[in-house]
Protein backbone atom coordinates (compact mmCIF):
# COMPACT_ATOMS: atom_id res chain seq x y z
CA UNK A 1 0.00 0.00 0.00
CA UNK A 2 1.37 3.37 -0.81
CA UNK A 3 1.24 6.39 1.08
CA UNK A 4 -0.79 9.29 -0.09
CA UNK A 5 0.38 12.86 1.48
CA UNK A 6 -2.86 14.34 -0.31
CA UNK A 7 -4.48 11.65 2.49
CA UNK A 8 -2.47 13.02 5.63
CA UNK A 9 -4.33 16.22 4.54
CA UNK A 10 -7.29 15.06 4.28
CA UNK A 11 -7.16 13.25 8.00
CA UNK A 12 -5.96 16.63 9.06
CA UNK A 13 -8.47 18.46 7.76
CA UNK A 14 -10.75 16.24 9.42
CA UNK A 15 -9.11 16.08 12.98
CA UNK A 16 -8.97 20.00 12.78
CA UNK A 17 -12.89 20.24 12.27
CA UNK A 18 -13.65 17.19 14.87
CA UNK A 19 -11.76 19.00 17.30
CA UNK A 20 -13.54 22.27 16.22
CA UNK A 21 -17.04 20.88 16.63
CA UNK A 22 -15.44 18.93 19.89
CA UNK A 23 -13.41 21.03 21.82
CA UNK A 24 -13.58 19.58 25.08
CA UNK A 25 -12.57 16.12 24.07
CA UNK A 26 -8.99 16.97 23.54
CA UNK A 27 -8.82 18.45 26.58
CA UNK A 28 -10.43 15.99 28.83
CA UNK A 29 -7.89 13.41 27.51
CA UNK A 30 -5.14 15.62 28.15
CA UNK A 31 -6.57 16.14 31.65
CA UNK A 32 -6.57 12.04 32.25
CA UNK A 33 -3.52 10.91 30.31
CA UNK A 34 -1.15 11.99 32.69
CA UNK A 35 -3.40 10.50 36.06
CA UNK A 36 -6.13 8.73 35.57
CA UNK A 37 -5.16 7.01 31.68
CA UNK A 38 -2.76 4.21 32.68
CA UNK A 39 -2.50 0.48 31.79
CA UNK A 40 -5.09 -1.39 33.44
CA UNK A 41 -7.49 2.05 33.69
CA UNK A 42 -10.72 1.41 31.63
CA UNK A 43 -12.81 3.67 29.36
CA UNK A 44 -16.42 3.38 29.03
CA UNK A 45 -17.96 4.73 25.71
CA UNK A 46 -21.90 5.23 25.31
CA UNK A 47 -23.55 6.08 22.27
CA UNK A 48 -27.46 7.30 22.44
CA UNK A 49 -28.85 7.44 18.86
CA UNK A 50 -31.53 10.05 18.52
CA UNK A 51 -34.33 7.20 19.27
CA UNK A 52 -32.73 6.72 22.53
CA UNK A 53 -31.34 3.56 22.08
CA UNK A 54 -28.06 3.36 23.95
CA UNK A 55 -25.17 1.06 22.90
CA UNK A 56 -22.18 0.69 25.74
CA UNK A 57 -18.72 -0.86 25.26
CA UNK A 58 -15.56 -0.23 27.59
CA UNK A 59 -12.35 -1.06 27.35
CA UNK A 60 -8.93 -2.27 29.27
CA UNK A 61 -6.55 0.94 28.56
CA UNK A 62 -3.06 -1.71 27.47
CA UNK A 63 0.54 0.20 26.68
CA UNK A 64 -0.05 0.63 22.67
CA UNK A 65 -3.26 2.17 23.58
CA UNK A 66 -1.48 5.20 25.61
CA UNK A 67 0.92 5.48 22.29
CA UNK A 68 -2.15 5.97 20.01
CA UNK A 69 -3.79 8.14 22.16
CA UNK A 70 -0.96 10.50 22.70
CA UNK A 71 -0.43 10.86 19.37
CA UNK A 72 -3.98 11.50 18.14
CA UNK A 73 -3.72 14.11 21.29
CA UNK A 74 -0.64 15.63 19.82
CA UNK A 75 -2.07 15.98 16.20
CA UNK A 76 -5.38 17.27 17.57
CA UNK A 77 -3.06 20.24 19.27
CA UNK A 78 -1.46 21.46 16.53
CA UNK A 79 -4.61 21.53 14.67
CA UNK A 80 -6.06 24.36 17.69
Amino acid sequence: MAFNPADLFKVRSAAEKFNANHPKLVPFFSAVKGRAMTPGSIIEIAVTDPSGERIETNLRVQESDLELINLLTEIAAKGQ
